[in-house]
């Protein structure tokens, strides 16, 4: 009797055990960017930060809990509260070009039929993430550009503010140090690129969700690379590069080396891999972060979740600011943390 005791309690530890370490069913997911060392992130920096990706996930998690939350108006919702945020290179935070300007890049996806709007090289829309949406809805493209993409954010009325209102002096730094190497290093340009690029981790911010139809969506944006030519466009604003979202599949929003991942065409990749493959999300995610992007020279990462609410977060640099929060509103921030 004791002995058949002992082994039913054994055998309800070990199934305890197994339910306990099913990994929690996804219904937002959010990053900030890359990360550099962690020696270069300060207690005080670090406790903004986390507070802000807070903020991002209960935002959209409110929106998923009404009865008509979409997926569609999480991710935007979320990555707003970032990109209002100066601690991100999006919006508010983002860093400057060559030229000391501020240039905007943003794109949104509806898993649900395969919609999408983008926006890029903006200079004075508050949220790009949310001009983006109305070229999805208002207008049969999916790509505006520059001062027409600004025009026609003004003509919807969204809100378009004085350049001077991205300018940060954090960033504002970060630019004067690099031009002041750069005018003694001209001689050494491949080099001074090199530093250059080190010197800020890719700062996107994005968001992927999953609402209770079952629908998918994706949304990034990003003030693009410190000290980037003018006119740079990388992969934030391209849909199956950083942005990528489809039913029954997957939501992908990337953040990193934006030349690999429009090369590499990233979030349409790991799509793929699971739709033609039958590869997991994890399997897919990590297959084209770590076993195509690390060995060609892309850094970065994505943020990801599937249909069943899997999630999944790999990356190939030092940290990947990111989080998620599940139905009942359990919610967890990582940095440099697994």
């Amino acid at each position: 009797m004791l002995h058949s005791l002992l082994v039913s309690l054994v055998i309800l530890a070990a199934v305890v055990s197994l339910v306990q370490a099913d990994p929690p069913k996804v219904v937002l997911a959010i990053h900030g960017g890359t990360a550099g060392p962690r020696s270069e992130l300060s207690p005080e920096l670090e406790k903004l930060v986390r507070a802000d990706m807070q903020r991002a996930l209960e935002a959209g998690h409110v929106v998923l809990n009404k009865p008509d939350g979409t997926a569609l108006d999480a991710v935007e919702a979320a990555v707003r509260v970032l990109e209002n945020s100066p601690h991100f290179n999006a919006g508010k935070g983002s860093v400057f070009t060559h030229e000391g300007q501020i240039e905007m890049d943003a794109s949104i996806m509806d898993g649900s039929n395969l919609k999408a709007g983008a926006v890029a090289s903006v200079t004075v829309i508050k949220n790009p993430i949310t001009a983006a949406r109305a070229v999805m809805d208002k207008t049969r493209h999916v790509l505006l550009i520059g001062r027409g993409a600004e025009v026609f954010a003004a003509k919807a009325g969204l809100e378009t503010v004085d350049p001077a209102y991205f300018w940060t002096e954090r960033r504002w730094n970060q630019i004067k140090k690099i031009w002041e190497r750069e005018a003694k290093e001209r001689a050494e340009a491949k080099q001074a690129r090199a530093d250059s690029a080190a010197d800020e981790p890719w700062g996107t911010v994005g968001a992927v969700a999953r609402d209770a139809r079952g629908n998918l969506a994706a949304a990034t944006s990003t003030g693009g690379r410190t000290n980037k030519m003018y006119g740079r466009v990388g992969d934030s604003p391209i849909v199956g590069a950083g942005t990528y979202a489809e039913n029954g599949v997957c939501a992908v929003s990337g953040t990193g080396e934006g030349e690999f991942f429009i090369r590499y065409a990233v979030g349409h990749d790991i799509a793929t891999l699971m739709k033609y493959k039958g590869l997991s999300l994890d399997a897919a995610t990590t297959e084209v972060i770590i076993g195509k992007l690390q060995p060609a020279g892309g850094e970065g990462g994505v943020v990801s979740i599937d249909a069943e609410g899997n999630f999944a977060a790999p990356y190939n640099t030092p940290g990947l600011y990111r989080g998620y929060i599940t139905a009942d509103g359990k919610s967890k921030v990582m940095l440099y943390e697994d």
